[in-house]
């Protein structure tokens, strides 16, 4: 086995993610059903998915790359390159567009120096629009990594950029239990 790059692109896939795919597999009556399962596996595990990935996948559910190419392009929840640090997702169905989430994602657009749909030049953030994020009556909604942010107006666009710059600095980001006026908190 090849010694471990910092890059999660370089190295293999963890010894317990390899380990985890033959039980998945064995849970459905056709293997290639375990396709987004061991696609979803392989996201948690390296960030993104590699055509490595999908070459491995399909191996394990019988089927050819190609097939699993089409499932990682077709949903959007999959990804083929690497994330920003803080993945910034806003918004953008009728209840938080009306209530200005269009506005507010261009604030952020300048504010975190990251056009929609990229990661910023830094690697430090990913901005992307979303489709429902099923909070309908606190929009316009932002999820950042594990936390959603309510009522998030595009007037606080720049205050909201500069909490997320904060939390870069922070090293314990994400690892306590949420309290009111942390980045954790929701809202």
């Amino acid at each position: 086995m090849q010694t471990p790059s910092p890059s999660a692109a370089d190295r293999p896939l963890r010894p317990e993610t390899l380990a985890k795919a033959p039980a998945i597999v064995a849970q459905y009556p056709q293997k290639r059903s375990a396709t987004m399962p061991l696609l979803h596996l392989v996201q948690e595990d390296r960030g993104h998915i590699t055509k490595d990935d999908m070459h491995w996948v399909a191996e394990q559910v019988g089927v050819t790359p190609m097939q699993v190419l089409e499932v990682v392009t077709f949903y959007p929840m999959f990804r083929q390159s690497p994330i920003g640090r803080r993945h910034v997702r806003v918004c953008r169905t009728l209840s938080c567009a009306l209530r200005g989430s269009y506005a507010l994602m261009e604030g952020l657009e300048k504010s975190l120096n990251c056009p929609r749909g990229e990661t910023s030049p830094d690697g430090d953030f990913t901005l992307e629009f979303v489709e429902c994020i099923a909070d309908c009556g606190c929009g316009p909604v932002v999820h950042v990594d594990g936390a959603m942010h309510e009522n998030v107006e595009p007037a606080q666009a720049e205050a909201f950029a500069a909490k997320l710059k904060a939390t870069l600095k922070d090293p314990d980001y994400g690892r306590r239990a949420p309290q009111p006026g942390t980045p954790e908190w929701n809202g």
